[in-house]
């Protein structure tokens, strides 16, 4: 595997991230966003990921695999919950408002997680290039 080779997986692996960070600040930034209706209620995103091989690596056993991440979608989960808020402006004709079924104790563990993730691809980005470093200045004595 080649420098560059980590360099797009860890780069991929970035974006990924990023995607991933992006979509859990929606959702906690719309976490206890009321409707009028269960259709207009605001749905949790959730990034789908694939790995993706460069064919080369596929046909041939000796290569060290190096898949690099892509993003797929983004999809919409959850339903929505009903609240009784007889006085809100946005409350049907039964008084129930609806919110999103979101949880933001585990966004904000999922976002945890997904800033790790990114700490440790930057991490693996920083000891590639002093690995280069190192080598070019082995090349120079």
């Amino acid at each position: 595997m080649s420098f560059n080779d980590i360099y797009r997986v860890s780069g991929s692996a970035m974006t990924a991230q990023t995607v991933r960070l992006n979509t859990i600040a929606s959702n906690l930034a719309n976490a206890e966003s009321p409707a009028a209706s269960e259709e207009a209620t605001y749905k949790a995103r959730r990034p789908v990921f694939a790995a993706v091989y460069q064919r080369s690596q596929l046909m041939d056993s000796s290569a060290m695999p190096g898949a690099r991440v892509q993003v797929l979608d983004v999809v919409e989960t959850g339903s929505a919950i009903r609240r009784y808020e007889p006085g809100n402006p946005l409350a049907n004709a039964d008084g129930q408002v609806f919110y999103p079924d979101i949880n933001t104790v585990e966004e904000m563990a999922d976002m945890m997680s997904a800033s790790r993730n990114f700490e440790t691809n930057v991490e693996v980005l920083n000891s590639v290039k002093s690995m280069q470093q190192s080598l070019l200045r082995l090349g120079e004595a």
